[in-house]
C-alpha cells in the first residue's frame, strides 16, 4: 500500500487561501481490495469531516469504479486518489491494463446481476469521465462529486 498524501496544500482563491486536501492508495487488483478501497475513502473523508450524503456517494462510487478495474482489465494493482478543492470532491480510479473499450454506462436488464455501476455513478456524480493514464497503458476513471464539510 502506498503511504497516504492527506498533508493539506495550501493555494489561492481570489484573495483568500483555500486548503486542499488529498489522499493517494493502490491495493492488488484483488476482489477483496474493493471493500478494503471503502473502508479508507470513507475513513478519509470523515477525518476531513465531509458530509455523510457525500461519504455514502463516495464509497459507492470507489466501490463501482474499483470492481470495474479490477474484473476488466489484466491490472496488478488499481489506485485511488482523493482531492477535495472547495466545494469538490474529485475521486479517481486508475488501472494498469488495457481493454479494447472505454468503460461507458450501459442499461441492463432486469435479470442481469451487473451492468449498472456506471449509471450509478452517474447518477451520484456532478460529472465523471475517463483518461489515459500517465503511462498510456493504463485508464483513468473519475467522478466529481459535491460535498459539504461539517463540524468534528
Amino acid at each position: 500500500m502506498v503511504p497516504s498524501h492527506d498533508a493539506p496544500l495550501l493555494g489561492r482563491c481570489g484573495s483568500s487561501i483555500a486548503e486542499r486536501l488529498q489522499d493517494a492508495f493502490h491495493f492488488p487488483a484483488l476482489n477483496t481490495s474493493v471493500a478494503e478501497a471503502r473502508r479508507r475513502v470513507l475513513a478519509r473523508l470523515r477525518e476531513w469531516g465531509i458530509d455523510e450524503v457525500a461519504c455514502d456517494d463516495a464509497q459507492l462510487v470507489v466501490s463501482e469504479l474499483f470492481t470495474n478495474a479490477v474484473r476488466h482489465t489484466d491490472s496488478d494493482k488499481v489506485s485511488c486518489q482523493l482531492r477535495i478543492s472547495g466545494a469538490r470532491l474529485r475521486i479517481e480510479i486508475a488501472d494498469q491494463g488495457h481493454t479494447p473499450t472505454e468503460p461507458r454506462a450501459r442499461c441492463s436488464g432486469a435479470d442481469e446481476e451487473s451492468g449498472r455501476g456506471l449509471l450509478l455513478v452517474g447518477a451520484v456524480s456532478e460529472a465523471w469521465g475517463v483518461r489515459p493514464d500517465d503511462s498510456g497503458r493504463g485508464r483513468v476513471v473519475w467522478a466529481d462529486l459535491s460535498h459539504r464539510r461539517v463540524p468534528h
